[in-house]
């Protein structure tokens, strides 16, 4: 388990144990066998080896970074902060208050014109054609063959669709968008919001209370949070601070974001990722709508009902000095790898946990190395294949027709 100290005593800066490079989340695997899970030897822990930072379309720290306790993040997060002090308190505060994400290193595009709407609906996985003023959705560009490239949030808002990304991705998303106007009536921009992200029960009281929504401010609700995408990230950040928001870091926010398995693209997925091995399926893909790019992949696996692979979290061995660092082998005791792991963190409650990709038949109850270190899948995460797949399911169907 965690020892946990007070504030003053959580390291200055992220150790080898949290480093996020901007490909895999984590620091060279070497470094991490070096550091240790607990926050006593965290606080002594070397530094990261400096990574090349990715081209950001938004670049520079956040203002947050000067509020009291904040520690900068490294890789990807960088820009905004790991924790503010007490990282296993801002968990709890989240689960029963309001919790402010600086989420403003992610890069926000626009797309207007009259077509801006059948345009995205052709290249995306997600069903746009009838998104309603200001509804939220979100999408996915895949490969040819069914991979995915690039995970999107949406808003229309006005004549305006909002796209927001992983800090690091705008840059290619906004050359492959430009690149597949045509004769489309179109205009794909750089937006100047930057993201702010609610959390919480009380995460409506709290916007309510802070006036928040100033010119030049977008709002987007989800059904576990809402987004704040402004001009003016400071004074929006302070509106909701006074009205009783508090301030949670990456460190956080990872750690509740595990047990819902909703992954980061390029962290808690692959170059082989297609969507029917994570939650985006559900979230970020019409299964009905017309042609677009890798559908064909989507469809057949689909209707087969067998991903190769699924995203499950994974409960670590806390006893250990080390925990496995993101891209890090799963493995069974044999030596057989059968994934690999994403977001690391340690959870307030459930302690060293993590979400990893692994192949379908590995199942809760089989021992297994992610990183060396001995884990094993939650059992929330068993799989249920005594069903029929669903191409079978249809065929039935159809055969039954024929018969009448």
């Amino acid at each position: 388990m965690v020892t946990i100290l007070p504030c003053a005593h959580y390291p200055s800066r992220p150790p080898a144990l949290f480093d996020r490079s901007p490909h895999h989340h984590a620091a060279d695997p070497e470094a991490l066998r070096r550091a240790s899970p607990t926050i006593d030897s965290m606080a002594e822990a070397p530094a990261p080896t400096p990574t090349a930072p990715p081209t950001l379309l938004h670049p520079g720290p956040s203002p947050l970074l000067g509020r009291p306790g904040a520690v900068a993040g490294t890789g990807l997060d960088a820009t905004v902060a790991w924790h503010y002090g007490d990282p296993i308190g801002e968990q709890r505060h989240a689960e029963r208050g309001t919790a402010l994400v600086d989420r403003s290193h992610r890069e926000i595009l626009t797309v207007t014109g009259p077509d801006r709407l059948t345009w995205l609906n052709t290249l995306t996985s997600q069903l746009l054609l009838n998104l309603d003023n200001g509804a939220a959705s979100e999408a996915l560009i895949l490969s040819p063959t069914g991979h995915v490239e690039h995970h999107l949030g949406v808003i229309d808002l006005d004549g305006t669709v909002y796209l927001d990304t992983e800090p690091g991705r705008g840059t290619d998303l906004l050359g492959y968008l430009q690149r597949m106007v045509f004769w489309s009536n179109v205009e794909v921009a750089i937006s100047p919001l930057r993201q702010l992200t609610l959390l919480g029960p009380t995460a409506a009281v709290t916007l309510a209370g802070a006036d928040a929504a100033q010119p030049g401010t977008v709002t987007r609700t989800r059904a576990t949070s809402t987004d704040i995408f402004s001009a003016d990230l400071a004074g929006t950040a302070a509106r909701l601070i006074a009205a009783g928001a508090r301030p949670i870091g990456s460190w956080a926010d990872d750690a509740l974001r595990i047990p819902t398995r909703r992954p980061r693209i390029g962290i808690d997925t692959d170059d082989r990722t297609i969507p029917n091995e994570v939650s985006w399926l559900t979230d970020a893909v019409h299964l009905h709508k017309g042609c677009y790019r890798g559908q064909e992949t989507v469809a057949r696996v689909a209707n087969l009902g067998r991903p190769p692979r699924r995203l499950v979290m994974v409960n670590l061995d806390g006893s250990q000095d080390v925990l496995p660092a993101t891209g890090d082998p799963v493995i069974t005791p044999d030596g057989r790898t059968v994934g690999r792991v994403g977001t690391v963190a340690h959870h307030h409650e459930d302690g060293p946990i993590a979400l990893a990709l692994v192949k379908r038949a590995v199942g809760p109850g089989q021992p297994l190395l992610a990183g060396g270190v001995d884990a094993q899948i939650d059992p929330a995460d068993a799989t249920d294949d005594s069903g029929r797949p669903v191409s079978a399911i249809d065929r039935a169907a159809f055969a039954a027709v024929r018969r009448n």
